[in-house]
């Protein structure tokens, strides 16, 4: 089955130009220029990946991302002519995986969409836990009442489930499974996202925040995952 695109744009012209491409490289797509009709098409679970633009009727992109965040797991790309570092930040704050400026070559869109896709079905693909105790405990990684179950792609805190987007995730577990390693924003970047534009750093640092924001007692005084200044971030263990 091919894998299916929610387009949520209101200016009909980039609207038309990215399913397009989408469609020439072989995915579905639904266009949905309403704010409000997006959360509802979104929280049907029949997409594999929204492209959200920021300026919408209704309801605004990141109003949209708030909203959808922690009810879907797929990957979320926001598309806008706003560049603002505060923009990005607010937007990925909430949970969005990416993030692409108007005007952008289509190209690098769909090879976008491509690497976010391949990388989430190879997080999940292999999702199911384990039968018997011996293959649960092996995929399991314990801190601090932490619990990471590296396969079937769970976070528990004190008994209780914490939902993770599919790049908090990944974040988490390769910090997880490489404890007391420091590692840069750069090195991160690369590991997770696994390819290069203009605003990393960001992308890293906000991803680092919002997992604090789940598994710290205190996100202000971090003590699982902490800040080497000048250097990166380190998983204590």
């Amino acid at each position: 089955m091919r894998e299916k695109i929610l387009i949520v744009e209101d200016e009909e012209e980039i609207a038309m130009l990215e399913q397009d491409y989408l469609e020439i490289n072989g995915f579905q797509t639904r266009i949905e220029s309403d704010g409000e009709q997006a959360v509802e098409l979104a929280l049907t679970g029949e997409f594999d990946l929204i492209l959200l633009d920021l300026m919408l009727p209704g309801k605004n992109g990141y109003d949209i991302c708030r909203e959808i965040r922690d009810k879907v797991d797929v990957p979320i790309l926001m598309v806008t002519a706003r560049t603002e570092s505060i923009d990005k930040v607010l937007g990925l704050g909430l949970g969005a995986d990416d993030y692409i400026s108007k005007p952008f070559d289509p190209a690098e869109l769909v090879a976008r969409v491509k690497s976010h896709l391949n990388r989430y079905e190879r997080l999940t693909k292999n999702g199911e836990p384990q039968n018997g105790t011996e293959g649960r405990e092996k995929d399991v990684i314990k801190i601090d009442g932490i619990e990471i179950h590296t396969r079937s792609w769970k976070v528990f805190r004190d008994g209780e489930e914490i939902r993770f987007p599919n790049r908090e995730f990944e974040l988490l577990k390769f910090l997880a499974m490489n404890p007391n390693i420091v590692f840069s924003k750069e090195e991160l970047f690369e590991k997770i996202w696994g390819y290069d534009y203009v605003g990393d750093s960001v992308t890293v640092t906000v991803h680092i925040n919002r997992i604090r924001e789940k598994i710290e007692e205190d996100s202000k005084n971090p003590k699982i995952i902490e800040t080497v200044w000048g250097a990166g971030y380190r998983l204590n263990r």
